[in-house]
């Protein structure tokens, strides 16, 4: 049995049978919602760890239904939704999602990023007690600010520093533009896109530069996430 319960947020019936029948035989415990308030009702009373939840609901937006739940849990939130636009997946990782994934879409997809988030819970519960990161070759020892890769420093600005910081303290999070901007630099206006990526091109290069794989991805349009290989 898997150790983690997952609510199923989803109108169409045939959708919400091929995920449950997915799940089910991959041992997870599920929880079934056919709208927002019954979703909010759930989350309330059953703490799922982890919500499926489609934007396209028919009693209220699941963007609202998104944002209701993140201002009281972190819950992980994957979007399995038609809405395919840049703009939809930005807004709804804004609100708070921690994943998107479009429809018509693959079960073995949804289910390695239901795991992909597994492994983020269980880093972030065991990050709760280590004051250092690791992934693949790539240790952040948090109280000293130093960055090693194989053993050896790597030499970073402080802009880069605070930059691997926060994706690896979101490991297998999608960080969106905005939301990278407002935690680095507090929002300034003066902050652009543009300006992100080239911070964001040194630090990739000086990984790459120490023989760690690339350990960043980018979601063009979007923003950045990093992968744990470990």
């Amino acid at each position: 049995m898997n150790d983690i319960r997952i609510l199923i947020v989803e109108d169409d019936r045939s959708i919400m049978n091929l995920i449950t029948a997915t799940l089910k035989i991959h041992q997870y415990t599920c929880l079934t919602a056919a709208n927002g308030k019954q979703a909010l009702a759930l989350c309330s009373s059953q703490n799922p760890d982890l919500i499926l939840l489609d934007l396209g609901l028919p009693d209220m937006d699941g963007i609202d239904v998104i944002r209701s739940i993140r201002s009281w849990s972190s819950a992980v939130i994957i979007i399995i939704s038609a809405r395919s636009e840049n703009s939809d997946k930005i807004e709804a990782l804004d609100a708070g999602a921690d994943d998107y994934l479009t429809k018509p879409f693959s079960v073995d997809e949804m289910t390695a990023r239901i795991r992909a988030a597994q492994r983020r819970m269980h880093y972030l519960s065991a990050k709760q007690e280590s004051p250092v990161f690791l992934n693949g070759s790539l240790r952040i020892e948090y109280a000293s600010n130093l960055v090693f890769l194989a053993g050896s420093e790597l030499h970073l600005t402080g802009i880069e520093y605070k930059l691997l910081c926060l994706l690896a303290r979101n490991v297998g999070k999608v960080l969106t533009h905005t939301y990278i901007i407002d935690r680095i630099w507090g929002g300034d206006a003066s902050m652009s896109i543009v300006s992100l990526r080239v911070y964001m091109t040194s630090l990739r290069k000086k990984l790459k530069a120490s023989g760690q794989e690339d350990l960043i991805r980018t979601h063009i349009g979007i923003g950045y996430q990093m992968i744990r290989v470990d």
